[in-house]
Parts: structure tokens; sequence; C-alpha cells
């Protein structure tokens, strides 16, 4: 018998706890011995997860009007700068952003730390105008005392990302971690087998209006994220190779824990931002099943060499190498290393499964789907 479910019919099972809800873990063990059409008939909800480096993030902020008023034209918060043109006294807070006196601090820890419920110190100027006559304005805010912390993030989630080691002379430092020489480490950032976009790779069930885990708080997609494509590489298992879709997201910093958002540096290179999403996948029919039971030795990435111009490929592994930590090149095991964290983004799966099982979190139905066709171009350099 063929069995076919709706978003719908699964929401009412979770209202009436009968819904039967696993990590993509336990449902790639699962498939070890049970066949997608029996999975479909077993299971309704699969929990995927990622916690992991996203530069792509920031906040909006709404300060409130002081007395009197300033139409705020520069805005430094612990002396990191946000983008002020927005409105009198909203900003937009980039994770990468720089502090102006610590180069090892940025947008990224402002961001944590105001979910964390600390003080920051704002300091804001503006020429002044008739209806906004203040020039200068230092104080200090908090996540309390703001009237919106909004987190949009414009590309997060990279469905699949390529990993990364060095074959030249000199340890070079990138966004990837830092390369030693002569192939002297392979770092990688992707979750395998939990991660949201490897378990439902034609992105079926995610799209515009999806509800998400997203740092401790119900967030949604907001639209596909920037440098989405449809076009690249995938293996024999239909699994993309390389970057291909991401997501946009937003959500209310005010309700988020600082636990699922972590800043980072990165010698050589910034500051990044760790971000915790996690996205339940409905089990709606046998291809579903058939994909949310992908298996880490099923799920391939290339390698690139960021050493040469273009960051060449090198060569093609599976996660269950990634994560066993040795790959072999030329005939040489070496080290491997995860940016992202598995741990942290195990506990994110359980507990969002634990969420939908209590009745605490409802699938969504998503109001629009992503661009089937979609490539990425590079910037072409004009005089």
């Amino acid at each position: 018998m063929t069995v076919i479910k709706s978003i719908d019919e699964i929401n009412e099972k979770i209202k009436s706890g009968k819904a039967v809800v696993l990590t993509a873990e336990e449902v790639s063990k699962m498939a070890a011995e049970l066949s997608p059409k029996e999975i479909v008939q077993k299971v309704d909800v699969v929990t995927t997860a990622t916690f992991g480096p996203m530069c792509s993030s920031g906040v909006f902020i709404n300060f409130g009007h002081p007395e009197p008023p300033i139409r705020m034209q520069k805005v430094f918060l612990n002396d990191v700068e946000a983008y002020a043109g927005v409105a009198a006294v909203d900003a937009y807070l980039g994770a990468t952003q720089l502090s102006v006196n610590n180069s090892k601090y940025g947008g990224a820890h402002v961001i944590e730390e105001l979910i964390a419920g600390k003080d920051i110190r704002l300091k804001a100027v503006s020429n002044g105008t008739d209806c906004y006559p203040r020039k200068e304005i230092d104080t200090l805010i908090n996540r309390d005392s703001v009237n919106e912390i909004i987190m949009f993030n414009p590309r997060n989630a990279y469905q699949n990302y390529p990993a990364a080691t060095n074959s030249s002379e000199n340890t070079i430092y990138t966004y990837m971690g830092t390369l030693r020489p002569n192939f002297g480490n392979v770092t990688y950032s992707t979750s395998g087998e939990i991660s949201p976009l490897l378990n439902d790779p034609e992105m079926r069930t995610i799209g515009i209006g999806t509800r998400i885990f997203l740092c401790g708080a119900h967030g949604f997609v907001s639209w596909n994220g920037t440098q989405f494509r449809t076009n690249g590489k995938t293996n024999e298992f239909g699994i993309p190779l390389t970057q291909d879709a991401t997501l946009a997201v937003i959500g209310n910093c005010k309700e988020m824990d600082s636990r699922y958002i972590k800043a980072a540096y990165y010698k050589g290179y910034g500051v990044s931002l760790f971000i915790g999403i996690g996205i339940p996948i409905p089990v709606l029919d046998e291809d579903m099943a058939h994909r949310v039971s992908i298996r880490n030795s099923r799920i391939e990435t290339i390698i690139r060499d960021y050493s040469r111009p273009g960051k060449p490929e090198i060569g093609r592994v599976n996660y269950a190498i990634l994560q066993s930590g040795k790959v072999t090149i030329n005939g040489t095991d070496i080290k491997t290393a995860s940016l992202s964290s598995l741990r942290r983004a195990r506990e994110i799966a359980e507990l969002l499964k634990n969420s939908v099982i209590n009745g605490d979190f409802q699938l969504s139905q998503m109001v629009q789907a992503f661009p089937k066709k979609s490539t990425v171009k590079p910037l072409q350099i004009r005089q």
C-alpha cells in the first residue's frame, strides 16, 4: 500500500500526541534494516540540524527615540560600526564587522552578548536636523532596553561545503581555519547526515515560510539565501557535492539562547558567528523517506586546495571518512577536523525532536518554493 501524508495530517498527529518523531541520525540507522516504504509507514517527522560558522549573518536593532531625538548617521556598538542608513534609530549590525580598536572582536561578539543579556555601549553621531536636533549619544543598551533585535541572515545553512587543504610550503589562514603546509590537514564544515538541506536535497518541504529552530527560538526561512544555486555537481545518490542551496532566515533575538549562537575569531581571517539551525522534515512519502535515510557514507564533498588560484578540486571524500579523523591524499593519511560542532548539532536535533513530540513546534507549509534554476556568477571587473 502506498502511503502519502500531508503536513496538515502530520500536524494533527502532533497535536494528538501520536506523531512518531526521530532525529536524522536515528532514521539513518533505521534504514539499515527497513526500506523507505516501511519507514514512511512508521515515521512522521525527522529532525535535522547544523551548528557552524555562518559569516553572512547579522541583526536589525531599533534602539528607540531618546529625548531630544536623534537621526543616527554613525552607530557604534562596543566600538563595532553598524550600518545606520536604515532609519533614524534603526541599524543593521553584521557579524563580520570588526571593532575599530580590537581586530579579534566584532559584530558576532556583540550579537552573542546582546542575546546573553549583557550591556552594550551605544555611541551614535548625527549632523542634527530640525526634527532630530540631537547630534550625539553615548549610553548603555541591552536586549530588554531596545524595542527590537531581529536576526536576519542573508546566507546560512549551506547545503554542502567543500573540504579544504593546502599543498603549498606555507601555512595559510582562511575562513576554513588554519591550513598547514604540504597537505598538513583537511578541514570541513557540514554536519553530514543530520544536515538540513542534505535530508531534503530538492527542497520539497523547505521554502519561504518554513518554520525552523534558529539559535534557540522559532524562526522562519524568509527567502532563498544569497549565492543559491541549483546547477552544481551531484554524486550517484543525487546529493550535491558543492555549496548549492542556502537559506535566508529571520527570527527574534529576544527569544534566543546564547548556547546556540557563538562568536569566533579565525587567525589571519577575522570574525565569524556560529549559528544553530534545526529544521523538521515531514516524511510525506517514500521518496522523502528515502531522502532522510541518507547516511554519511553516501554523502560526498570535494576537497579543494586553498593555496592555489581558483581553489582547484583535488579529490572527493564522504562524510564517514571525514568524521573518522583522517583522509588519504596521495597515499598519505591526513588528519581531518570539523569547523562545525557535530555534538551541538545533535543536541539541537534532539531538542527539536522533543519540541515536536511535546506539541511545542508545529510544522509549517511553505508559502513559496525556491527557484528550480539558479546560478551564481562571479563579479566582473570593469573599468
